[in-house]
């Protein structure tokens, strides 16, 4: 069993057992000798116990074990809140308030990992360090890479192009060469346009919400709708920033605010132009904002589920170009020196 999936069984797990122990505690019948069984500890068994051991066996990481088996149990216990009978309630009162400041330390810790990544980051970018690796080496130092690191990398990517765009330059990324793709087509333009219809869309949704539905459901949604403008605005300054670029053995794909595809020259099957509109399917991976892509990669090897690569580009031709000489002199450089077998 892979690793991405092992990590997702605690949760798995704790809705398998808030969803049977519910059933089990709501029902009137002999299962729970109709009510007069229904005792707190029965959860709090699987919750308390059970809980923590699957973190710690599923997880390699002792460390996000602890922190996961903490944020799940606390989860564990707000949802017990509800499901347990408040007439069988007895020490579950103590946990329900306990719950707040053991996630008030939580809290507290973790803004000082982000302000510590934050330091880190600006540090970095001060120096013209790439700033990928900027934003990914003190978060890979804290968190690893697992799911959490991933999504915790494009949060902190998107809110420092969104603060400190204007320290990004797109000579400090690693490669030889840098290709742009925010002009194509209006890229840029496009994503601006968004931000706009955003910014004078949220106060009349929010009014409208307000009166015709609840107060609470228009907070909530103004909220998610403030997250994607920030999305939106990050994504705007990124896209003339964060080049796709060329090194000595890969081409590095970076497109707005993604994580980047790699993919090394000697697994390009075809480069080529490209000038039909292309549909989204499994075995292909587009990169383009407007107009249809320009560029088509095939690949020799699928990269996951991808076979095809398709990009739009401000210059498609230098892009396909500079592949081709640089997978050339590869190939060359590989037959020029082949490898050593230990034959004489």
């Amino acid at each position: 069993m892979s690793h991405s999936i092992k990590t997702k069984i605690p949760f798995l797990f704790l809705v398998v057992i808030s969803i049977s122990w519910g059933f089990y505690y709501s029902s009137y019948s002999k299962l729970n000798d109709y009510g007069r069984a229904n005792f707190e500890w029965l959860y709090l068994l699987d919750a308390l116990v059970m809980l923590p051991l699957v973190c710690f066996f599923c997880i390699k990481s002792k460390k996000e074990a602890l922190l996961k088996s903490i944020v799940l149990v606390c989860l564990a216990i707000l949802i017990g809140s509800y499901i347990v009978p408040v007439q069988n309630k007895i020490f579950w009162h103590y946990f329900e308030s306990g719950r707040f400041l053991v996630l008030g330390v939580i809290l507290l810790f973790e803004i000082a990992a982000i302000l510590t990544v934050y330091l880190a980051i600006k540090s970095a970018l001060v120096q013209h360090q790439d700033p990928d690796m900027a934003i990914e080496k003190p978060i890979k130092r804290f968190l690893g890479e697992g799911l959490v690191a991933q999504l915790l990398n494009f949060e902190t990517r998107m809110w420092t192009y969104a603060l400190f765009y204007k320290r990004v330059k797109m000579e400090n990324f690693s490669g030889e060469r840098h290709f742009s793709y925010h002009l194509k087509d209006g890229a840029q333009s496009y994503l601006l346009g968004f931000v706009f219809l955003i910014v004078f869309e949220l106060p009349l949704m929010h009014l409208l919400l307000h009166f015709i539905w609840s107060p609470l459901a228009a907070k909530i949604v103004s909220l998610l709708t403030i997250f994607a403008l920030v999305f939106f605005y990050a994504e705007y300054r990124a896209v003339s920033r964060r080049p796709i670029s060329l090194r000595s053995d890969d081409l590095i794909i970076r497109f707005g605010l993604y994580q980047p595809l790699i993919i090394p020259f000697a697994n390009i099957a075809n480069i080529s132009k490209s000038h039909d509109l292309i549909r989204r399917t499994k075995d292909t991976k587009r990169y383009n904002y407007s107009g249809v892509p320009n560029i088509e990669i095939e690949l020799i090897k699928p990269i996951g589920h991808i076979k095809k690569v398709y990009l739009g580009v401000d210059q498609p031709e230098s892009l396909i170009q500079a592949v081709q000489n640089n997978a050339t002199l590869q190939s060359c450089s590989a037959a020029s020196n082949p490898p050593n077998t230990g034959l004489v």
